[in-house]
């Protein structure tokens, strides 16, 4: 007997226009899944740098023992329980706070060294660029003169050796302008400058109203620049 014929089963290929609108259409929903992921990151973010520059605020006004995470979330925009989302409670923003400013100092002086055409250059780059910071961030410097003791300890250990990394950059400019002068008294000269330069959340202020910063910035990079690179001792008097 002839056995029926049977038909092979072939596998169904999509039309190559059918196969293009499939990559396509995956393509476009992946992209749009990560700008839906970078727009939620985005946000979070801002929300966070919003809590931050509220507690600057507050803190510099109030004092950090005064205000409440209720305080911080109303001047952000966000309930007093959000910030949790960003924060684990009142004393990481404040050390959040403390710490990004110290991370982006040290950072900014490095890049200002680094650019710079000699240490000559590189001291008045320092000068500008610190002098920038206390005009923009007069709160922050409050906070810090005022709570850095309600730091938890690994912050304040943290923010220290900030510091200290950037006192010694300025250490280090410094030496190559006063030749066989001490460590020791090179760190004075910068500790000076910072005390100076940092007074502007009261200096810029006078009676109760605010100088200019175009008048205060040449003011404090002058004097600035003149106690960095004054002599070790004062001349003698003329008879």
């Amino acid at each position: 007997m002839t056995e029926p014929s049977q038909t092979a089963q072939l596998p169904s290929v999509q039309p190559a226009s059918t196969q293009a609108a499939s990559t396509q259409a995956d393509s476009t929903q992946a992209a749009s899944t990560q700008a839906a992921s970078t727009q939620r990151s985005q946000a979070k973010a801002n929300r966070r740098q919003a809590l931050l520059s509220a507690a600057a605020a507050l803190f510099a006004l109030e004092g950090f023992n005064r205000v409440s995470l209720e305080d911080l979330g109303a001047a952000a925009g966000v309930s007093g329980p959000a910030v949790y989302r960003h924060f684990a409670g009142k004393q990481a923003v404040l050390g959040a706070l403390l710490l990004s400013v110290s991370k982006d100092l040290l950072d900014g002086g490095r890049k200002v060294v680094a650019d710079a055409d000699g240490d000559l250059a590189a001291l008045g780059g320092l000068v500008a660029f610190h002098v920038d910071f206390a005009l923009s961030n007069p709160d922050v410097i409050r906070v810090q003169d005022q709570d850095f003791s309600n730091l938890a300890g690994e912050d304040q250990a943290e923010v220290r050796t900030l510091q200290r990394s950037y006192v010694e950059l300025w250490v280090d400019v410094l030496a190559g302008l006063h030749e066989g002068t001490e460590a020791a008294e090179l760190r004075m000269r910068a500790h000076a400058t910072f005390g100076l330069i940092n007074s502007t959340p009261h200096s810029v202020r006078s009676h109760g109203r605010r100088i200019g910063v175009r008048r205060a910035r040449p003011l404090l990079e002058s004097m600035a620049l003149a106690a960095l690179m004054a002599p070790a001792t004062l001349p003698e008097p003329l008879d």
